[in-house]
């Protein structure tokens, strides 16, 4: 069985589209279609999800949502409350036409920041972007694990997160084992401080997303040869953990925080 990772999407959903900006601090979510039951309970379930990975702001494009009644405004008002009440909080923004009646409908509301293009509402989003971030570019050599544990211990010791700094490694020399392997193409790595949580990013040039894999049979007299682990550390050494399009390829990110002695999820 090849298992899918946590996405923040269902690929093969036509209603909503899911993407990230490089490092993963702002999530884009497009939603289409008429608005109903099932699409507000699966709008909902996508928020939460986006939540998860601790963003530092949240774009809803709702341009190609038909809501004339504006019957949805329940939905985006929770979105509002959601987000501000995330540790740490992040930034919610809305993509709407100007004449939409869902736009008059909470702009009388008042809580919600609402613009006409997607651009603009990324660009509110600059200010909630994290202050605390370490990038890095590496090339998909078998050095870069190596060079990319190195920079979360260096930032470990600098942001203060000792009892961080054994899970980020792991994590991070995973996903960047991953990225050397089946990407094969330049990487770009990114390390925030959200809260008290880490959260690393890694995006490759590949737009296949990864699937956790089956582990193949110990080979007789290869007891060390064994592959295929790699996003079990991942998911065993992290809170959350997924992956998202990006423009040209993928990012594949994963929450690092202090799990107070409680064990690791295999």
């Amino acid at each position: 069985m090849h298992e899918q990772p946590p996405y923040l999407f269902d690929p093969g959903d036509e209603n909503f589209r899911v993407t990230a900006d490089a490092d993963g601090a702002v999530i884009d979510v497009a939603v289409r279609g008429t608005w109903k039951a099932s699409l507000h309970g699966a709008a909902s379930r996508t928020l939460r999800m986006c939540l998860a990975e601790s963003p530092a702001g949240i774009v809803v494009d709702l341009t190609a949502v038909e809501d004339p009644q504006a019957i949805s405004v329940p939905t985006w008002l929770g979105a509002a409350r959601a987000t501000a009440a995330a540790t740490p909080a992040a930034g919610l923004a809305l993509c709407l036409p100007p004449g939409a009646s869902l736009a008059a409908q909470l702009g009388r509301a008042g809580t919600l920041p609402i613009h006409a293009t997607a651009a603009e509402a990324r660009a509110a989003m600059a200010e909630h972007r994290a202050q605390d971030v370490v990038r890095m570019s590496l090339p998909p050599s078998p050095m870069s694990p190596s060079r990319a544990r190195d920079l979360v211990g260096s930032v470990c010791q600098e942001w203060e997160l000792p009892t961080l700094l054994h899970p980020a490694r792991a994590v991070m020399s995973e996903l960047v084992t991953n990225a050397v392997e089946h990407a094969r193409t330049q990487i770009d790595i990114a390390v925030s401080r959200r809260g008290a949580a880490l959260h690393l990013a890694v995006r490759d040039r590949d737009q296949m997303l990864p699937r956790v894999l089956d582990l193949p049979p110990v080979r007789n007299g290869h007891p060390l040869d064994e592959r295929g682990r790699g996003l079990r550390v991942v998911h065993a050494d992290s809170t959350a953990w997924g992956a998202l399009p990006t423009a040209g390829g993928k990012m594949v990110w994963a929450t690092v925080r202090d799990r107070a002695g409680r064990p690791r999820q295999w």
